[in-house]
């Protein structure tokens, strides 16, 4: 059985050249032809991502909505640090209970303003685990903070079937404890919330790194996180080798890699191509080898 993540395309982010000057213009026709592009690319939701918008959150996120929503009929998962632009967003999206809140962190405020607001919608929500102090330093920490935000939610009325729990991915560069403990609330999140999915923002994890070796890092960390029953995950569309193994794809890579968390490492010497990419990878990505910007070449 392939194994399959449902992607939800991330490019139409207020920090990209193309997408973001076209918001900032409101210029329809860029923020368009990328819906259209990451629709043919596979995916299964359309993040639209305004950033902290603090000048005209509430008019520029109704105006990407209705925008994508003229050229697509895929899901919209909607993002924004701006909780005023986000109720605005929700006001005006046509297919509510399919689309995605990204994101109520575990930050009072935040909760407070938000959860009414996805109760009402009957939408789908990222339950991101970020708390008043920030990035939690373990899986426990992470299981604390799941549950203080299941509870809010489900007295809210959001059933677990809705929620979208985010363990955070953490850059390589800060080394490999942190995506473990990822991996490892992953383990725990069908015991603590049962029926709930569960993403991760993928670059996370390369950022920081030199952009021609970003997406090795993004792929494999995928198949990791695959392994414990990842559902849906943030991606770059345009990233085709990426999108192949959201879509099931490349199983044999995936049976590898996962083969290599079990503990049954491939002789190396027998591999090339993508199956060495990924296992060079993996070794970096799970603490086995020190993270250098030459690991593929060692």
């Amino acid at each position: 059985m392939s194994q399959k993540v449902l992607a939800i395309a991330e490019s139409i982010n207020i920090m990209g050249k193309r997408s973001g000057t076209a918001m900032k213009e409101r210029n329809p026709a860029p923020v368009q032809e990328m819906a259209k592009e990451e629709a043919a690319a596979g995916a299964s939701y359309l993040d639209l991502n305004i950033g902290p918008a603090r000048k005209d959150g509430t008019e520029l996120m109704p105006w990407v909505v209705q925008t994508v929503e003229a050229v697509t009929d895929l899901p919209l998962c909607l993002d924004t640090t701006n909780t005023d632009a986000m109720a605005a967003g929700f006001g005006v999206v046509k297919n509510k209970s399919v689309a995605i809140m990204n994101s109520i962190s575990a930050q009072p405020e935040r909760m407070q303003k938000l959860i009414p607001v996805a109760a009402e919608a009957g939408c789908n929500v990222i339950a991101l685990l970020w708390g008043p102090d920030g990035m939690p330093r373990d899986s426990n920490e992470r299981a604390a903070m799941a549950v203080d935000l299941m509870m809010a939610l489900a007295e809210a009325g959001i059933p677990n079937e809705k929620m979208i729990f985010d363990p955070i991915a953490t850059p390589i560069t800060l080394g490999a404890d942190q995506i473990a403990s990822g991996l490892e609330f992953l383990g725990m999140l069908q015991e603590i919330a049962p029926g709930a999915g569960s993403t991760v923002g993928l670059s996370n994890v390369s950022n920081g790194v030199a952009e021609h070796l970003r997406k090795y890092l993004d792929r494999t960390y995928l198949i990791m996180l695959m392994k414990y029953g990842l559902t849906t995950a943030i991606v770059n569309a345009y990233d085709s080798e990426l999108m192949a193994i959201c879509k099931g794809e490349r199983q044999n890579l995936v049976d590898m890699v996962h083969g290599m968390m079990d503990g049954n490492d491939p002789d190396p010497s027998t591999l090339t191509g993508t199956a060495l990419e990924h296992y060079k990878t993996y070794k970096v990505l799970s603490g086995q080898n020190v993270f250098s910007e030459s690991w593929l070449e060692l």
